[in-house]
């Protein structure tokens, strides 16, 4: 493969792709023209620990090449390197460790041929307890003006060791899920976007959350409430508090 590699998309962002591509196009099957960085394991690495998935296990950066046809090359060479300090990265297995904080992501790259791919990594604490930043809130719905049944933010906060104020776990991913009631239809989890979703992750003060867009037709009672449970884990297992339990009570505006 000959020419410059031309970056078309960049992982800025933990858990986004990387892909590139020649400059020169190649005809042949087993010639890489283009690669993606596959998405990140996690968001995080731990400090002094290895990057793993959501269930806890230790999990390499990993990409995926192509040819000109848009197949799939599998088994292709791929060299990971650093360009910060914060984390280590065996360059062949890609396998990758944190080793000192920082306040930004660390930049790392994969290389394939002359072909190379920035992303980024954060390193974060580990994190230890978890608890609500306000276990109970209220939300006033209306069954005219549907805009105004999302609540502000049901929130959790992240810490490492007993709670110092510098103790903060940034970047971690917190699961949230509606217990209660037993209709869906009535409540689903949304993020600021109002897009449904089920996960967050810490800011850097080691907050994370997630809003209730109530179905307001389908209250049953004048006052009621969604229960939810805020889990986080940490090598698979639930951290000293997780899950937390969040509440959210419902009732009519008045005119």
């Amino acid at each position: 493969m000959t020419g410059r590699a031309t970056l078309l998309v960049s992982a800025a962002a933990a858990m986004a792709g990387a892909v590139v591509a020649c400059t020169d196009i190649p005809s042949e099957p087993g010639a890489v023209l283009s690669f993606s960085v596959d998405s990140l394991p996690f968001p995080s690495v731990v400090l002094g620990d290895s990057l793993r998935d959501t269930a806890g296990v230790v999990s390499p950066l990993t990409v995926t090449a192509y040819n000109f046809q848009g197949a799939v090359i599998p088994d292709v060479p791929v060299r990971f390197s650093t360009r910060d300090r914060g984390v280590s990265v065996d360059s062949v297995t890609g396998i990758v460790t944190g080793d000192s904080l920082r306040s930004t992501p660390a930049r790392l790259v994969a290389r394939v041929g002359t072909l190379e791919a920035p992303f980024s990594l954060d390193v974060t604490l580990r994190p230890d307890t978890v608890a609500a930043v306000a276990a109970r809130d209220s939300l006033l719905y209306s069954l005219i003006d549907t805009t105004v049944n999302v609540s502000t933010p049901l929130t959790v906060r992240v810490r490492h060791g007993l709670g110092s104020s510098d103790s903060a776990v940034k970047a971690w991913l917190v699961t949230f899920a509606i217990v209660s009631p037993g209709d869906t239809a009535l409540a689903r989890l949304v993020d600021e976007g109002g897009r449904a979703s089920l996960t967050d992750t810490t800011d850097a003060g080691g907050v994370a959350g997630r809003r209730i867009r109530l179905n307001a037709a389908r209250v049953t009672s004048a006052r009621d409430s969604v229960v939810l449970q805020a889990s986080v884990k940490y090598r698979g297992a639930h951290i000293r508090g997780s899950p937390v339990r969040l509440v959210l009570i419902v009732r009519p505006r008045t005119p």
